[in-house]
């Protein structure tokens, strides 16, 4: 029997425990670029004794952006960027992947106002609020269809954001398919209404994201790329009509392509991504669907210790994501291990500003 302390062989990987730090949105790159700098090198190099780092998501392009101050992974001073953030881990012994992102219609204009409006598997608005570039709250913009000859160039960027990753020294890359962002909004037919090879039916709508891995394993072993999902989810204003039979598709599909791991989110955390708020009723991802992947499952939302280490002790999950509680606690493992108590985090510090609430959180010793 394994336990959530015990190391886990993530292909050729070897990760010195199960206990995961999930990808974080914080807002932190905002100097003229958005490009990751010492600040947030010393933030990933206080939790490198995760068993793996997730980075924050980071856009693949320009048009891919959707909040202010969101570090990229398509230029060479991000590369370099990046490249501190992955030296301070490794110095410690720990391991990173970079999240791949392109959040498609809940971007604004304002991020790119050469090119103009977002864009997406259909001229569908969703419901809710997004930032601008100058941080300030305005509704969604209705985006525009993403036009059959502009995907090969979208998978194209994709696959230069992965040679990027790998040239700024990450471990490996996961691909960003959950909450509601592009590769989501493609697979679930609340925001995909199209009617060419990319919509319709699910063979169709789950084409881009994995057309996205396909080339991403061009760049690295299918063993260092990982695909985080999240069925059920209701963040971003997403939804379909028959999730179980949508993921049971991607996952048995990612199966056969001998992925690294799966990343899924329980919806028992609000929109399976989107706030603090845990539903018991909701349906378990990892009981649903864990069986259809062969490789290395990961599952992320509202885990307590207890339920992490029952999770991982039933061999339900491999390994378990942490959020929140990993923002305020950088030694998260060792405090797990021991069951020491741990720091609050403060909300009102997640997103923008400087080391208050990023940095300066306190290790037992």
């Amino acid at each position: 029997m394994s336990t959530l302390f015990d190391t886990l062989q993530l292909g050729d990987l070897t990760l010195n425990n199960r206990i995961v730090m999930a990808p974080l949105t914080r807002m932190r790159s905002k100097q003229p670029g958005n490009i990751p700098h010492a600040l947030n090198a010393e933030y990933y190099g206080q939790r490198s004794s995760a068993g793996l780092i997730i980075s924050e998501a980071s856009q693949i392009t320009p048009h891919g952006q959707g909040y202010p101050a969101t570090p990229g992974i398509y230029s060479a001073e991000q590369v370099a960027g990046w490249k501190l953030v992955t030296d301070a881990v490794h110095e410690k012994g720990g391991k990173i992947f970079l999240q791949l992102w392109h959040v498609g219609r809940i971007s604004h204009s304002s991020f790119h106002p050469a090119e103009g409006l977002p864009v997406a598997p259909s001229a569908v608005q969703p419901e809710g609020m997004t930032m601008t570039a100058d941080w300030q709250q305005v509704s969604f913009e209705t985006p525009r269809e993403l036009e059959l000859n502009e995907i090969p160039g979208l998978i194209a960027d994709y696959k230069k954001a992965a040679e990027n990753a790998k040239a700024a020294g990450f471990d490996g890359v996961e691909v960003h398919g959950a909450n509601g962002y592009l590769l989501d909004q493609f697979l679930q037919d609340g925001s995909n209404k199209r009617k060419d090879a990319y919509g319709g039916a699910i063979e169709n709508r789950a084409r881009l994201l994995l057309e996205v891995v396909d080339a991403v394993t061009q760049v690295w072993n299918t063993n260092r790329v990982g695909v985080r999902l999240s069925p059920y989810g209701t963040f971003n204003d997403i939804s379909d009509s028959d999730p179980v039979k949508l993921f049971t598709y991607v996952l048995e599909q990612l199966s056969v392509r001998g992925i690294g791991y799966a990343h899924l989110i329980e919806p028992r955390a609000t929109g399976a991504g989107g706030g603090d708020a845990v539903y018991e009723d909701a349906p378990s991802t990892s009981q649903l669907f864990r069986k259809l992947f062969k490789g290395v499952f990961i599952s992320a939302g509202g885990y307590n210790r207890e339920d992490a280490i029952r999770a991982v002790e039933s061999g339900v999950v491999d390994a378990v994501a942490f959020g929140r509680i990993f923002i305020a606690n950088p030694d998260l493992p060792e405090r797990l291990k021991l069951n020491a108590p741990l720091n609050k985090y403060n909300r009102d510090t997640f997103y923008g500003g400087d080391a208050v609430g990023y940095t300066d959180y306190l290790a037992l010793k």
